[in-house]
């Protein structure tokens, strides 16, 4: 704790006149050990530069070894392929201008969605292993090893907007990859020659008169030492979801929630690039992976604390978060469904919740859950009489999930659910998962930019540390895919 608050008190850059002598030198210093600073120091070691990765904590991995593993990909892959689905880097373009926006980064999305299926190459040849098998309902992690899953692509709005094809795909891990796709590209980097310095906070970057930025200072057990970059420092040092002083006064509504980190996203390596002039971008952005179990919520309705529906309940569930945390006033969020779409869900994949009430009637169920009067019964009503059509004029759900509910009726406090098991975070919070989106601004190459749009010489980033393909939305997969993607981009152009 003390390092953290000494970092804070210390932010703004070294000036290199005035440090004495270096401890450590090397070409190219990555700060940040998760997929994006793994990614990056694998791909500077096999430009030739001398790697070495500070990581604040005892060993690599970070948030992204606690996660689901999803990586999103798609334009033709050979998982894809073997699934029989047809993809093209203009579709998974357009899906991801829809799903990501406003304010989504088009040359990286267009960047991204043109060497996707190289990065899916890469991605092999470095070991990590895929399934070509679908996993067809939805799921925030599927409990198989299927290689391919939805991430929303085949719901409103974007069937309107793109050839709907999936691209969640997953190392075939059963339950959560992340450390399965953490342990590959570790052993990829330390074979190409990285080395590594664990339990070292990075606290301030080392700039030259010209703003150059050639190194860093860092504590390692209480002892301050400096790291010279010859060549150029990348930041993957993560978001800033634990840094309660950050959300305050970047993205307050992400405040009191469950955390979605390994605990140590607090933005040290943001706030560092800021003190050096550093510009970002969508800091008001974030995740939100609501506490609902995606097969209730499809085969039934989400409604707000009005007893209105509010999203198609189809749709990737993260949206569905984004959408209950964003645009209604507060989290007071039903999944209301009935005894078919309960049983419906196999028992492993409910993960243990069960219905917070139940009643013979809609009327009933109102006034259990605290709804107004006549509201919720209103909707069902509505909501039985197009679904007995096999339409949903209101939010467009998928025919497939469209069955009128019969009583009795249940409702699931979204509140009192499970924490959403595709995220991570042990902190509890009020049944959401939170994490940031925004962070520096960058090129597609990594370059971090200042405040006039010029990079800043020898300072890079990737990863949730910086403000990737995302504009306010999100789908899994766009961390772990735009973290390894970006950060190999940034780890050349840092060794070049």
């Amino acid at each position: 704790m003390s390092e953290t608050l000494d970092a804070r008190r210390s932010v703004a850059p070294r000036p290199a006149a005035e440090v004495d002598a270096y401890d450590i030198d090397t070409d190219v210093l990555v700060v940040g050990y998760g997929c994006a600073g793994a990614a990056a120091a694998f791909e500077a070691a096999q430009a030739g530069a001398r790697v070495l990765v500070l990581e604040r904590s005892g060993g690599p991995g970070g948030a992204s070894a606690m996660s689901g593993g999803e990586i999103y990909l798609g334009g033709g892959t050979p998982i894809q392929q073997a699934c029989g689905f047809t993809d093209t880097p203009e579709q998974m373009a357009a899906f991801l201008r829809a799903a990501l926006g406003p304010g989504a980064d088009e040359a990286k999305i267009e960047r991204y969605c043109a060497d996707s299926v190289e990065h899916f190459h890469w991605l092999v040849a470095r070991g990590v292993p895929f399934q070509p098998t679908l996993w067809d309902a939805p799921a925030w992690v599927p409990p198989t090893d299927d290689g391919l899953m939805w991430l929303g692509e085949n719901s409103w709005p974007f069937t309107e907007l793109a050839t709907p094809a999936p691209r969640g795909h997953r190392p075939a891990a059963n339950d959560f990859g992340g450390k399965l796709l953490m342990d590959v590209l570790t052993a990829a980097a330390e074979h190409a020659g990285v080395t590594t310095q664990f339990d070292s906070y990075a606290t301030n970057l080392i700039s030259a008169e010209d703003g150059t930025i050639t190194g860093v200072t860092a504590r390692r057990y209480g002892r301050e030492f400096a790291v010279r970059a010859r060549r150029g420092v990348v930041l993957t040092t993560g978001g800033f979801v634990d840094d309660d002083g950050m959300l305050a006064a970047h993205a307050p509504r992400l405040l009191h929630h469950t955390k979605v980190s390994a605990g140590t996203d607090d933005g040290s390596g943001i706030r560092m690039a800021q003190a050096a002039g550093a510009a970002v971008r969508h800091m008001s952005a974030g995740q939100v992976g609501i506490a609902l179990i995606p097969g209730f919520a499809a085969r039934g309705m989400v409604v707000n604390g009005r007893g209105a529906r509010f999203v198609n309940e189809d749709t990737y569930p993260g949206r569905i978060g984004q959408a209950a945390l964003f645009r209604q006033d507060n989290m007071d969020v039903w999944v209301v469904l009935d005894e078919q779409a309960y049983e419906a869900v196999p028992e492993p994949q409910r993960w243990g919740v069960r219905p917070t009430h139940v009643a013979e009637t809609a009327e009933e169920l109102e006034q259990l859950i605290g709804t107004p009067p006549g509201a919720l019964a209103a909707t069902i009503a509505r909501y039985n009489e197009f679904a007995s059509r096999g339409v949903d004029p209101d939010f467009h759900k998928a025919p497939r999930w469209l069955r009128p509910l019969t009583a009795p009726l249940a409702a699931i406090d979204v509140r009192a659910g499970v924490r959403p098991p595709a995220e991570t975070g042990d902190r509890r919070g009020t049944g959401a998962s939170v994490f940031t989106l925004g962070g520096l601004h960058t090129t597609v190459d990594g370059a971090v930019l200042d405040l006039d749009g010029t990079p800043i010489p020898g300072l890079f980033a990737a990863g949730r540390a910086s403000s990737g393909l995302h504009g306010e939305g999100y789908i899994s997969g766009t961390s772990l895919g735009d973290g390894t993607f970006f950060g190999r981009l940034a780890g050349r152009a840092a060794a070049g």
